[in-house]
């Protein structure tokens, strides 16, 4: 096992006067002012760093892909300027469709910089390349991109070969990226690129380029990524690429153009230092003269610099061995604040979270149990998932980003980066300078210094979030705002049987905010306000809905590319697995046996009891088809449309939730209202809130015209239902359902040492053991995963991911 090295995350600000003493030094000699005019820079970004810290999320999942049916497991890990965020609280994670529609919302509660989390997928769930995306308040508040998206694909177990590939036709394109930003006219330049097919993905290409003095040639080091010099005589010197895809197309393209004036940034990467150099437009240009070089990390400044070009002063070099893995990006200014020139670097440091099997005891027979111990780094405290999958029947996206790349690399850059994880699989030259070609074809998005430098931050529209809030306006009878009033609530909490009392204060301009609450699922409000001043009840409340509560068009921050090829024994093992454990789900949801193996005898509705006898009359009231009541839950769906998606095998539901599109066996079901014919328009704003029940007739349905394609019917509340399972004891209170943190379901992970009824059933898991919260025992530093076989494994693939609480990410991946 290597050695774990202190992690400097925790004390990077700490490092910097040592980091600044080499820059200062520098500026003093040259400019002996100490206060010059780059200290607003620095100003700026100390300014931007203390406003606007940056938080990130990754989602662990425990396998790479999926089909319907099936539960996708992960674990949230949030950081804040690089450390676990422990003050965190709220975690959005959703589920897109290739049109950007959600099909499942949730929210999850953080714990300790972590929040388990699942999706159930249906049976119904229609195949396809989908979207997770996990985000907290804090975030939205900047570019949506900075957001945790991933791409993943869903199955249809019913068939067993891979979807037909695309047949679009092949095409690609070259990008040029000059080293700093721009060509300098009489100059040697390095010029990095990058190749890409119309999928996105990167290929091989070989070319030349050409110019009036002189030419290059073109190939491709790894990726799609490549560099080469060229030097332009002069600022129209017009440079062409001719390029060959792997394939055999060629195409032809024209580089930037060299500018005369100005300045350039060259950088060479040397592990403990990293060295620079100006390249100026015109050595003789006194407007570039002056010039200064900062570096930051992480929005901290770790290095500055002044340069004189009259005196010959445009280089130096940056330690870099006492800061932290990750992206360093350094920057060159002009006297007037202006940024001229940029490059990224990437400061690799075996400063990782480093884990191995200390011991194993593998059981390849049916039900048996296996044990593997993790060994850790000694650490205070260690933040760990772990997921055991076949290792033959569950593919594998070897492209998949892990905890490692996300938080280091790829969540500070912008572009596509393919199959990030292979940087960090050790620190050859040949692996470090694959991660350079990576710096140099993608720039930093986490701010723009022209922004900065002009104290253009951006607008917090949304708070860093403590636990759920309430808030809302309170009216007097005559429709003014109450003044200095309060909210009395009586809250109760179905799915704990708590309750309490509880009462918020109500400004001059009416408004009131509850902050800082925690419950599971749904609360019950049961809410009064009150006039202080003339001791009056008779007052109007409005809350406002959360933001997630809202209906939103999600825009997804990068494209859907088409997955690679799966292999086709390995997808049909898997296909066929998950089948054969649907087909185990359904025999237990027959038996009325849970997987946490609790036998139910819940005493059966007689029909006249149920809702949809309530509501239902005529031939709406029967029919073949299904049936939502939606009296007995708390949909977080913002219309009935959303909440229909994937519910309804063969009901295809496309397009804005507020105007969808609707199709059934190749025609439109009809749709009714309280049994009246009814539109899209109308239903689609029909709170989810104030509907009762929803029936989903199969085609065709007699019930009413347009039925032959199926129809929906949707009943609103009436009677006792407007209160939903009212407290008859609580009188002069109005109530408000306030959705809570998602009760996470517990993984099924069966004993087989003990005899239990679910034992008789078949045992076709593909997931053997996933375990968002894994304990480390805190003095031999270890941690111990055991979990039964289902009925055919024979090889295992372990799975961990952590991170330290000195903001050290790590992954162990390991087969038996």
């Amino acid at each position: 096992m290597q050695p774990h090295h202190t992690n400097k995350r925790r004390f990077l600000k700490w490092l910097m006067p040592a980091l600044l003493l080499t820059g200062v030094v520098s500026a003093i000699a040259v400019n002996r002012n100490p206060g010059d005019w780059s200290d607003r820079l620095i100003q700026a970004l100390q300014q931007f760093s203390n406003r606007y810290p940056q938080e990130k999320v990754y989602l662990h999942l425990d396998k790479d892909y999926y089909a319907a049916g099936e539960t996708i497991w992960f674990k949230g890990y949030v950081t804040l300027n690089g450390l676990p965020a422990l003050q965190a609280t709220n975690l959005y994670v959703e589920l897109l469709d290739k049109n950007n529609n959600i099909v499942q919302k949730k929210l999850f509660g953080i714990g300790n910089a972590g929040a388990p989390g699942f999706f159930d997928l249906p049976e119904t769930q229609k195949a396809g390349i989908y979207q997770l995306r996990a985000y907290t308040s804090w975030m939205l508040n900047f570019d949506p991109a900075f957001s945790y998206s991933r791409n993943i694909e869903i199955f249809d177990p019913a068939k067993k070969t891979a979807p037909p590939a695309d047949t679009a036709a092949a095409d690609f394109s070259v990008q040029f990226f000059p080293e700093g930003g721009a060509l300098i006219a009489g100059q040697a330049n390095t010029v990095a690129f990058k190749a890409i097919d119309n999928n996105g993905y990167p290929i091989d290409v070989t070319g030349t380029v050409k110019g009036p003095k002189g030419n290059a040639d073109i190939k491709t080091l790894h990726d799609g990524m490549g560099t080469f010099d060229i030097t332009p005589g002069a600022a129209q010197d017009a440079f062409q690429a001719t390029v060959k895809s792997a394939k055999g197309q060629t195409k032809t393209f024209t580089l930037p153009a060299a500018q005369s004036t100005g300045a350039t940034l060259k950088v060479f990467n040397k592990g403990s230092r990293i060295f620079y150099q100006a390249v100026p437009a015109n050595a003789a240009d006194t407007a570039y003269n002056d010039l200064v070089v900062i570096a930051q990390m992480g929005n901290q400044l770790v290095y500055k610099a002044s340069l004189n070009v009259s005196e010959g002063r445009i280089s130096g070099f940056i330690p870099a061995d006492k800061l932290p893995s990750g992206i360093l990006q350094v920057t060159l200014f002009a006297k007037a604040g202006q940024p001229l020139a940029e490059r990224l670097a990437f400061v690799r440091r075996d400063d990782l979270l480093v884990m191995d099997i200390l011991e194993s005891d593998v059981a390849r027979e049916a039900r048996k149990k296996s044990t593997f111990v993790l060994r850790l780094p000694d650490t205070l405290l260690t933040n760990l998932s772990v997921a055991v999958t076949d290792a033959d029947a569950v593919p594998v996206d070897k492209n998949a980003a892990n905890i490692v790349s996300t938080l280091l690399l790829t969540s500070d850059i912008k572009g596509y980066v393919y199959n990030p994880n292979w940087y960090f699989r050790n620190t050859e030259p040949a692996t470090l300078q694959a991660l350079d070609l990576v710096m140099l074809t993608n720039g930093w998005r986490r701010f723009s210094w022209e922004k900065l430098v002009n104290n253009e931050f951006p607008e917090i529209k949304f708070p860093y979030e403590q636990g759920l809030s309430m808030k809302g306006l309170a009216t007097t009878p005559n429709g003014r705002p109450l003044q200095n009033g309060k909210l009395d609530m009586i809250i109760k909490i179905p799915a704990d049987s708590s309750s309490m009392f509880a009462s918020a204060p109500i400004d001059d301009k009416g408004q009131f905010n509850l902050t800082s609450m925690v419950f599971p699922d749904t609360a019950f409000i049961y809410y009064q306000g009150n006039d202080l001043v003339k001791k009056d009840k008779n007052v109007s409340v409005k809350i406002d809905n959360h933001f997630f509560e809202r209906p939103t068009q999600i825009k997804i921050p990068y494209p859907l590319r088409v997955p690679p090829a799966v292999d086709n024994n390995s997808l049909k093992l898997f296909l066929t697995g998950v089948s054969e454990g649907n087909k185990v789900n359904r025999a237990i949801n027959n038996k009325t046996v849970y997987l946490q193996e609790v036998n139910v005898n819940a005493k059966k509705v007689k029909p006249e009891e149920t809702t949809e006898k309530r509501y239902t009359s005529g031939m709406f009231s029967g029919g073949d088809g299904y049936t939502f009541d939606l009296t007995k839950e708390t949909p977080t769906a913002f219309n009935i449309f959303q909440y229909l998606q994937s519910k309804v095998a063969g009901l295809q539901i496309t397009g804005d939730m507020n105007n969808p599109s609707l199709s059934w066996r190749g025609g439109k079901p009809g749709l009714y209202l309280n049994e009246m014919q009814s539109d899209v328009s109308m239903l689609s704003t029909l709170s989810i809130n104030d509907v009762a029940l929803i029936k989903v007739f199969r085609p065709p349905f007699m019930g009413g015209f347009g039925g032959a394609n199926g129809a929906i019917a949707v009943y609103t509340k009436k009677g006792g239902d407007n209160q939903s399972t009212p407290d008859p004891s609580i009188r002069g209170f109005q109530l408000y359902k306030k959705a809570g943190y998602t009760v996470v379901k517990q993984f099924y992970s069966p004993d087989y040492s003990v005899k239990k009824e679910v034992h008789a059933l078949p045992d076709k898991r593909l997931t053997l053991y996933w375990n968002p919260n894994v304990a480390v025992d805190t003095l031999t530093h270890t941690a111990t995963v055991q979990f039964y076989n289902n009925d055919f494994s024979k090889r295992f693939r372990l799975v961990v991911e952590g991170i330290t609480d000195e903001g050290s990410p790590g992954r162990l991946e390991q087969e038996f």
